[in-house]
């Protein structure tokens, strides 16, 4: 199919409320017929739920998720509009299905990728410009190159970002998204926390030879 229009996406945007990306990938599934767009929007539970972003999602319910073998556990708070939707099936399904996907992603320390520091970012940026493989290239070209590397990366570390363990056709956002809609209210997942057992903890380790050494001249 030919390339979707910037215009068309932003039309799209205007109608529905929907973001962007969105309005990019709907257009690209319905081979850029609007009406079906938007079709396909409000089936996903995107339209609406992007109408909802704005207002304030004060309610809610921190969720945890412990691993088999308890090794990994996650706490995760995600908020509502109401105490109402915060007990109710959907959400709590929500709630214990991104709680074991934060568990499930090691590298994940964000909610977003606007959440990141800038310290954070500049020092991924100073590891890209010093890969071996960009000796030597025009420094255009050389930016370019660890822009996309940066963004990528980046990505790597928002749990919003992430592919959805349970239909990697559907990012945790765009998941968060369609219960949204289904919910009728705005959610939010403002902030996680994973333990993993015996994380920072230094244990002493004596070599074998020079414990049996120490105990034969005892």
């Amino acid at each position: 199919m030919a390339a979707v229009s910037a215009k068309l996406v932003k039309d799209l945007r205007d109608k529905t409320g929907a973001g962007m990306m969105d309005c990019k990938k709907a257009l690209a599934e319905t081979e850029g017929d609007v009406i079906k767009a938007i079709e396909w929007l409000r089936q996903k539970g995107i339209a609406s739920a992007e109408k909802k972003s704005g207002r304030i999602a004060a309610e809610g319910a921190i969720g945890s998720y412990i691993h088999t073998g308890a090794r990994v556990g996650v706490l995760l708070e995600m908020n509502c509009e109401t105490d109402f939707v915060a007990r109710g099936e959907l959400f709590q399904g929500l709630l214990k299905d991104v709680a074991m996907q934060v568990a499930a992603c090691p590298n994940v320390e964000y909610v977003t990728t606007d959440q990141i520091p800038l310290d954070v970012v500049e020092k991924e940026k100073a590891i890209e410009m010093g890969r071996d493989d960009l000796e030597g290239k025009p420094a255009q070209m050389k930016e370019r190159i660890v822009e996309g590397r940066i963004g990528k990366r980046l990505k790597e570390l928002a749990l919003m970002e992430q592919p959805f363990i349970k239909d990697s056709s559907l990012t945790v956002e765009q998941l968060v998204k369609q219960t949204a809609g289904k919910i009728g209210e705005n959610v939010r997942i403002r902030r996680f926390t994973r333990y993993t057992l015996g994380e920072g903890i230094e244990v002493e380790r004596m070599d074998f030879a020079s414990e049996v050494a120490s105990i034969s001249a005892a």
